[in-house]
């Protein structure tokens, strides 16, 4: 069965946004300490506290890198997307409580693709996810 251009071009945009995913994760991850370190440094002054910033900074990577993984091979997309998604928001929430403007314009050029692979689910031919349908129809 052929893909169509839409179909490639989703699966090109969820394949890249995974491995943006996956890069921050895997970047992160070994310097995990300092990451979160750096976090609660840049967030001294808002009305975050500390420890929660702690905490988001030790999941973070852990949640990019599985986010980024899933998004790679297109399993569980839509869930992963929607995951995404949040993770953005809630980022975009944090870089305005320190009132970093630019961080929170370039997190709203992630939460556009999110929407996209969201709103385009059904263009996700090239993935682990349909093929597990492909197959499941096959068995009924």
């Amino acid at each position: 069965m052929k893909t169509t251009p839409k179909q490639t071009a989703y699966a090109l945009l969820r394949i890249t946004m995974g491995v943006n995913f996956l890069g921050h994760g895997l970047a992160r991850l070994p310097k995990i300490s300092a990451f979160r370190n750096w976090m609660v440094t840049q967030f001294q002054e808002s009305i975050l506290p500390d420890f929660l910033v702690y905490t988001w900074g030790s999941v973070l990577p852990f949640i990019e890198f599985i986010i980024g993984t899933l998004l790679i091979i297109g399993l569980f997309t839509y869930r992963a997307a929607i995951a995404g998604a949040l993770v953005i928001a809630i980022l975009i929430l944090g870089s305005c409580l320190i009132e970093h403007w630019e961080w929170a314009g370039a997190q709203m050029l992630y939460a556009l693709f999110y929407f996209f692979i969201i709103s385009q689910v059904s263009e996700n031919k090239w993935s682990i996810d349909n093929k597990l349908s492909t197959l499941k129809e096959k068995h009924l």
